[in-house]
């Protein structure tokens, strides 16, 4: 299956071909490497720069950094066919949003500095927000950013950091002014080669989504140069952090319609081919029923995200909106591969089979990106007005 529908508003025949050679690719390598990175907790540094040889990382940037000059439309689909083939381990998702940030904020000569090794795959880019005691509530925030000369010097530890064992280039999320709430939240990018006092802890062990390395990163006395500052001025952080988190719950819904439509595809050749008590387990009325089921939550969810990409192409996608999608596309995925699950039996339960390893890596869905129960106060806030 596409990511887009038949006459989606946004697509255009770049997108298809583009979608084609993502495909390819992923196909070709990414698939036979699954296993492989699932053991080791991280991916290749070698994919990476393949992926960024092939054109699938710079659909979104503007040429002059290095990229094709398109849309997050591109993104989307890239997203999309990774998720397709079973995969959440490759931190692509995390890297659009570091390189939309310095598209959004970043100066000219940070965006000249750093968007072209992140398309290329040479640099691998980071967010960190989460801290051990502040989850979802990003203006508590205790990493500090503290002005020494021309430079800052962060200090504090931040958690769950995708791509955290990997990343070359992490945007901190910081207090430049501890005694203020929203407005004293800043965005500072750290370059980690060199980076005196900037440590990473383990790479965190996971119940899912175990070929993305995850981990703690530490800051003691971390010296960055003030030009580091995403943005003209301190305090701003907090408004550029909602600003693109429509984006980053939008990445949620696109993987999590991916993994649907590869889990329902796994799960009908499965049931096909499977027989119990004289018959196909795909001729049991309730198998039937309940691929029935499933396949209805994956359209309902592939129209709702293509209606989405087109608001975000348009730069009209608001909290509310993002917020259903990463709401709905996170609940009806794990909903999906509950149902897909059972219907593999024993099977569905060893990690040899990808229901399995699905499974396990859509429970995340629900809280990264903001929970689900942070989703759903959102949306009610924009009814209560």
């Amino acid at each position: 299956m596409p990511l887009f529908t038949p006459n989606a508003a946004w697509v255009e025949d770049e997108h298809r071909m583009f979608a084609d050679m993502a495909g390819r690719f992923m196909d070709d390598a990414l698939v036979p490497n699954i296993d492989a990175w699932t053991e080791a907790g991280v991916v290749d540094r070698a994919f990476w720069r393949k992926a960024g040889e092939t054109g699938l990382m710079g659909g979104a940037i503007a040429e002059e950094n290095g990229g094709s000059g398109g849309g997050l439309g591109f993104d989307a689909v890239t997203l999309y066919e990774q998720a397709a083939r079973g995969d959440a381990g490759w931190g692509f998702g995390i890297q659009s949003i570091v390189m939309h940030y310095l598209v959004a904020y970043g100066s000219d000569e940070q965006k000249a500095n750093w968007l072209p090794p992140l398309v290329s795959g040479e640099m691998v880019g980071a967010i960190a927000m989460t801290e051990p005691g502040t989850g979802s509530d990003l203006q508590a925030v205790r990493t500090t950013a503290q002005r020494d000369g021309n430079s800052y010097r962060l200090n504090g530890s931040k958690i769950f950091i995708t791509n955290g064992q990997s990343a070359d280039l992490v945007i901190v999320v910081a207090k430049t002014d501890k005694d203020a709430r929203a407005k004293g939240v800043s965005l500072i990018a750290v370059e980690t080669e060199g980076a005196e006092g900037f440590r990473r802890g383990r790479n965190l062990k996971k119940l899912g989504m175990k070929g993305n390395d995850t981990a703690e990163l530490f800051f003691e006395d971390v010296k960055v140069p003030m030009t580091n500052l995403l943005g003209p001025e301190e305090g701003q952080g907090f408004y550029q952090l909602m600003q693109q988190l429509p984006w980053e719950r939008l990445t949620i819904a696109i993987m999590a319609l991916g993994a649907m439509d590869f889990a329902i595809a796994e799960t009908v050749k499965y049931v096909q081919e499977r027989k119990a008590f004289g018959q196909r387990v795909m001729d049991f009325q309730n198998t039937r029923f309940k691929l029935a089921e499933c396949k209805t939550k994956a359209e309902l969810l592939r129209s709702f995200v293509n209606d989405c990409v087109a608001r975000v192409e348009r730069d009209e996608l608001d909290a509310a909106t993002a917020s259903m999608a990463k709401y709905w596309g996170s609940q009806a995925q794990n909903e999906v591969m509950h149902e897909c699950l059972q219907l593999f039996g024993g099977y569905g339960y060893m990690m040899e089979y990808p229901i399995a390893r699905l499974y396990a890596d859509a429970r995340v869905q629900m809280i990264y990106g903001g929970t689900n129960e942070v989703m759903k106060e959102l949306i009610a806030r924009s009814l209560d007005v």
